[in-house]
């Protein structure tokens, strides 16, 4: 990891070490993919006003987010199949986040449980909450996030229906494995991954066995299709605020009538995203409707932000256009997929210099004094430039 300089580097090893398949789902996106585009075009848009002899020296990434302490404003996303890039990849995962002083999401699709990551990690995390067509189960997974201890609930929202990932289809994507010549070829380069995944606590959903005990990987997978449930609505989130006694967190929010009605809640935080260009193709890049959703709803609950974020620059971009913090996917994903536990915690490094560096170029000191003044009218798309009204 010592010659790593940026995201893409770790990339680069990443899918090198990593089997196609799980490579490619977390790194593509749905159908044209040009959300998954634009989330990265939109956000290279936005220029810095560079600010000279400024006393910089005191310079701090110190912030708070949910009103906790945190050594940078960065979270770590839910991710599905972590633990398929790495092996006990949430556990390496939350470790380096907790190392580095930011919080970790789980995913409800994650590989390790909720009990595996508790039990090997000695601070909070977050869970990250899918709600299934069967409320029991749904109920009994919040109930075990609160046994866990988990300081926040993040309720994703924006996945009713799923939308295709055409690369996930071709490469026939499936948990565990369902083994093809071209896969066993593809797996068979990569010794290293496969001996530490079968080393690993498990090689299936770990939050998700108990609802289906001793049924094959086809059939848990028809399970877990079956399960997305199109007929979610505000009622219901309603219903997991009667189970839930701690923050809660929407995330999925990219319109601001929804972002008025997540506020309505009482939710103390939501997430501007697009989940990540893995579902409506076609949708705006999330950093395109943030400064609206942010002139709405931002003096009202905490404005997160989730989509396209692969260096400390876009960060302060996000910063500027009113997130309080912002959300890491893909660009944590490929460290772990490179290197593990190091490999997370060298991407969380990487953002949080290259953010300290930005800063001190913008005449900035604090993380609460970035803002639009960060920012030059030069070459910003309509939609960052100005909220309307």
């Amino acid at each position: 990891m010592k010659n790593i300089t940026c995201i893409e580097d770790l990339r680069q090893i990443h899918k090198r070490r990593v089997p196609k398949a799980f490579f490619d789902y977390a790194d593509r996106g749905s159908y044209a993919e040009e959300t998954l585009r634009a989330n990265r075009s939109d956000m290279e848009r936005i220029k810095f006003r560079q600010r000279i002899l400024v006393d910089v020296a005191s310079r701090s990434l110190n912030t708070t987010i949910l009103g906790e302490p945190a050594a940078l404003p960065l979270i770590l996303a839910p991710i599905g199949l972590t633990g398929m890039q790495h092996s006990d990849g949430e556990i390496h995962a939350c470790r380096a986040a907790h190392a580095a002083g930011i919080p970790y999401t789980l995913s409800t699709m994650s590989i390790c449980s909720i009990e595996d990551v508790a039990s090997s990690v000695d601070k909070p995390f977050w869970f990250q909450l899918y709600v299934m067509k069967d409320r029991g189960f749904v109920k009994a997974l919040i109930e075990r996030a609160i046994a866990a201890k988990c300081s926040a609930l993040v309720l994703t929202v924006d996945l009713q229906v799923i939308g295709q990932r055409h690369a996930d289809i071709k490469n026939g994507m499936t948990v565990p494995p369902q083994w093809t010549l071209s896969k066993f070829i593809d797996f068979a380069s990569k010794p290293s991954w496969v001996s530490g995944v079968l080393r690993g606590k498990r090689r299936t959903f770990g939050n998700l066995v108990d609802a289906m005990k001793g049924s094959n990987v086809n059939e848990l997978s028809v399970w877990i299709a079956s399960q997305f449930d199109q007929s979610l609505n505000w009622k219901d989130v309603e219903w997991i605020r009667s189970i839930w006694p701690g923050k809660l967190i929407i995330k999925g929010i990219l319109d601001v009538a929804d972002a008025k009605e997540a506020v309505k809640t009482g939710a103390q935080a939501m997430v501007v995203s697009n989940h990540g260009g893995r579902q409506l193709d076609g949708a705006p890049s999330s950093i395109s409707v943030l400064p609206e959703i942010v002139q709405e709803v931002g003096g009202q609950t905490e404005i997160l932000f989730d989509g396209g974020i692969r260096s400390g620059q876009d960060v302060m971009r996000a910063l500027a256009l009113g997130a309080k913090s912002c959300m890491i996917g893909r660009a944590y994903v490929h460290g772990l997929g490179a290197g593990g536990q190091d490999g997370v915690a060298t991407a969380i490094d990487v953002i949080s210099k290259e953010l300290s560096t930005t800063m001190g170029l913008c005449g900035v000191n604090r993380i609460e004094d970035i803002d639009r003044r960060v920012l030059t009218d030069h070459l910003q798309t309509n939609a960052v430039s100005s909220p309307r009204n």
